[in-house]
């Protein structure tokens, strides 16, 4: 039987939120800042990363163990530090995310600043403290720091705020989203691999997938935000376009963006039909329905 993402959701959602607080209890011992942090990390999100994270493995292995978990948790705990900072008023300025106050706006900004750095840091504690090998740890460690890091998501950051005074090309375009909000994706599969024993045909259709799912993503995040009300969305709307950002539809024009948006879903579904060919016994449920999350005619 195919395996379903709404279940996979349904299951594994409340034990990640679960892990979450196990973490959160085990190295937090400031109840003020436990709370700060669970504020943010807990306002509602659809936890995409993890579950991808987990889906991926749930498909090459059938089973999860704490570890996965843990490693979940921790990318959570990084994507949730970024959309604190992402939303200060340095950055975004933005009154709203998950349709709740940011947490600038509930805490204060000197608050919401150290909460992030803390989610940033912790992501890495909770790495260490797996029960895996330490040469596996290692992989994770440098992998999530390269994702989040300088050389991934920060110089996404940097050119998306660059981007406002200046108008780019559409493949520096392309690189700009392949790294601010590519990259934690793209780790969702490299993270996998390092966690289960996968041959490396399949661990590079699997990177590739997830690569090709954070364009995807990002593409389908800008056109939502010309086309969706600020109550679908949970933040502002039209933010993009009333700041100048350099997004697929301000470039392009919306029918392009849409036509882009078909063009990576169906790299995509090469990818998975090249993960059959590798292995015809490999259920692709669950990868199949990150595909149906971005179409646009359909529920997010």
């Amino acid at each position: 039987m195919t395996k379903s993402l709404s279940s996979f959701q349904n299951q594994n959602i409340p034990k990640i939120n679960q892990r979450i607080d196990d973490l959160l209890d085990q190295t937090v011992f400031d109840n003020e800042l436990k709370s700060m942090m669970a504020y943010s990390i807990h306002a509602g999100g659809k936890r995409l990363r993890p579950l991808l994270l987990l889906a991926i493995i749930e498909t090459v292995q059938n089973i999860l163990t704490k570890d996965d978990f843990t490693v979940a948790a921790a990318l959570e705990a990084i994507h949730t530090y970024s959309l604190i900072h992402d939303d200060l008023p340095a950055m975004d300025n933005d009154d709203l995310r998950r349709g709740n106050p940011t947490s600038h706006k509930k805490y204060g900004e000197a608050h919401a600043i150290l909460t992030g750095d803390a989610l940033l840091t912790v992501a890495f504690q909770w790495l260490s403290s797996l029960d895996g090998d330490s040469d596996k740890t290692v992989k994770l460690v440098t992998e999530l720091s390269a994702a989040a890091g300088p050389s991934g998501m920060v110089i996404g950051q940097v050119w998306d705020i660059e981007g406002v005074t200046k108008q780019y090309s559409m493949d520096k375009l392309q690189q700009l989203h392949e790294n601010k909000t590519g990259r934690l994706l793209k780790f969702t599969a490299q993270a996998a691999n390092v966690l289960t024993n996968v041959s490396k045909q399949l661990a590079d259709e699997l990177v590739g997938f997830t690569t090709n799912f954070g364009l995807a993503y990002q593409i389908f995040d800008d056109i939502a935000d010309v086309t969706e009300t600020t109550a679908q969305l949970g933040k502002t709307a039209h933010k993009d376009l009333a700041q100048n950002k350099n997004t697929y539809p301000n470039l392009e024009g919306l029918q392009q963006a849409k036509l882009d948006l078909d063009n990576v879903i169906k790299h995509m579904n090469e990818n998975l039909q090249r993960m059959s060919e590798i292995d015809s016994t490999l259920d692709l449920g669950l990868l199949r329905g990150f595909i149906q999350y971005l179409q646009l005619d359909g529920e997010k």
